[in-house]
């Protein structure tokens, strides 16, 4: 059978188990407010990994008015086909739970269909460009349409819900909706940006940030100076020696690359269910504790990388200044000078809800770590400080009473850092985190209809027996028959 078809059959396979497991709920919401057209149940923002999951699970708790939209074109939501350049994920491949404990849903499943029964056990980790077929799949087993193109530019307040404007084919328009939960991922809290000292001193020629598009043209025969050591810094090193860079070269401040993952600490399911219920202090040192305790390179970026002709490694070499000169771009360190043509800097996202877009009318409004805990003397963090207090449903909290509104607004994304740890939104932490989530939108909107609740019970009318005269002619023979 030809892998495509195969894939094809899974599909009805996966369909059947969810079918059987009672998907899609029936709808409850809707007929509660039926002067309301055009209002959705609730409207994602990201049509990655976590805005598909999300919006399947909705819908399988009844929630039948669900739109996603992905400021992407379609078939590039997500970092997977933009600027995520690893050859693997680096998850372990037994810890994903986006299939809802459904095998014929799973990303294994998926694999063995399209590539045949060998082909999970033949790596340790799932192939990127794999993984982003299996999303794509996922979505058409939910039947899960993402709206593409889709730029949210500002989340606001409606009279019924949350209002959402929406730049899409060269139009603005207005979005209604109950709730909105923003999957926008690791940058949901703020951008990529590259350090001051780089931006201010250099042409914007000279450099990019590792999670932007490359131009294999900067990079061909040229010296680049990496800054970082994470991931990012790894793979785009690879990437540059790939597209024809004559050396690459990787800084960084400690003296060595770290060993040990801290994320595997925290994946277990009591503490990713229940990491909200923790105490604020020690939500706060489990958040500054990795702030100064980063992952190591993943195994096989690092063994690629090392094995590359032209690569190096220059642990215990902060940059402190750069500035462009005749033959390139001169970085001063604390070991002395060097000098590269171009510079990719994998410094991560400068957390700052004013950075996004979306959240313009939004930020003010609500509540931040510094609004609601005071870090003991010698623990301060102004990055901490700056991310939202969310409640334990993933909702940002107002810090007015008029603005009860934002309680609609859910933050799955790296908003959620301090308040849900920081592992609740990568893949590993879905089959942990996301039922509070779908808990906390499911309780928001049953409670806008608490008043009709009661109405609607004295008024059912869905009798179990039938109700037939002849049915009930019977019922009448055999009682007096009974009493006879």
């Amino acid at each position: 059978m030809p892998p495509a078809t195969s894939a094809e059959v899974l599909k009805s396979l996966a369909r059947a188990d969810l079918a059987a497991l009672g998907f899609p709920g029936a709808p409850w919401v809707v007929p509660a407010l039926p002067k309301e057209p055009g209002l959705e149940d609730v409207l994602i923002v990201g049509g990655g990994q976590s805005g598909l999951m999300s919006a399947a699970a909705l819908i399988w708790d009844g929630l039948g008015k669900v739109a996603v939209l992905d400021a992407a074109p379609r078939g590039a939501e997500g970092p997977w086909t933009t600027f995520a350049r690893m050859a693997e994920l680096r998850t372990p491949k037994t810890a994903f739970g986006i299939e809802f404990n459904v095998p014929n849903l799973s990303v294994q499943a998926f694999i063995e269909a399209r590539d045949g029964a060998g082909a999970w056990e033949s790596f340790a980790r799932v192939p990127r460009e794999d993984w982003k077929a299996y999303l794509d799949w996922y979505a058409h087993v939910f039947g899960l349409d993402i709206e593409s193109n889709a730029q949210v530019l500002d989340v606001g307040p409606d009279p019924v819900g949350v209002r959402v404007t929406v730049s899409q084919g060269g139009k603005t328009t207005e979005r209604r909706a109950r709730a909105v939960v923003l999957a926008t991922g690791y940058e949901g809290a703020g951008a990529w940006r590259a350090p001051a000292f780089v931006s201010e001193a250099l042409p914007p020629e000279r450099y990019d940030h590792t999670n932007s598009a490359l131009d294999p043209a900067r990079l061909k025969g040229r010296r680049i100076g990496v800054l970082g050591h994470g991931a990012s810094a790894f793979d785009n090193a690879i990437f540059a020696l790939e597209q024809g860079a004559a050396s690459a070269e990787v800084c960084f401040r400690r003296a060595k690359l770290p060993r040990v993952n801290p994320h595997r600490a925290l994946e277990n399911a009591g503490l990713m269910a229940n990491f909200p219920d923790l105490a604020d202090l020690t939500k706060w040192r489990i958040g500054r504790y990795f702030r100064g305790n980063d992952q190591p390179p993943p195994i096989r970026a690092f063994e690629t990388a090392m094995a590359l002709p032209g690569f190096s490694l220059r642990p215990a070499t902060p940059w402190l200044a750069v500035r462009e000169t005749a033959t390139g771009v001169r970085v001063t360190t604390s070991q002395g000078e060097l000098e590269y043509d171009h510079l990719l800097l994998a410094t991560g996202m400068i957390a700052d809800l004013s950075l996004r877009p979306e959240l313009a009318t939004l930020k003010d409004r609500v509540l931040l770590w510094s609004d609601r805990f005071q870090a003991p003397e010698g623990e301060e963090d102004a990055r901490l400080d700056a991310m939202p207090y969310l409640d334990a449903h993933y909702a940002f909290q107002p810090r007015a009473a008029e603005d009860a509104w934002v309680s609609r607004v859910f933050a799955f994304n790296s908003s959620s850092f301090v308040s849900h740890g920081p592992h609740s939104t990568a893949v590993s932490g879905h089959r942990h985190c996301l039922p509070r989530l779908v808990r906390g939108i499911g309780r928001r909107l049953l409670l806008d209809r608490e008043a009709e609740i009661l109405p609607a019970l004295l008024a059912f009318r869905s009798p179990d027996l039938p109700v037939d005269d002849d049915f009930e002619t019977r019922l009448r023979v055999e009682a007096r028959a009974a009493a006879e």
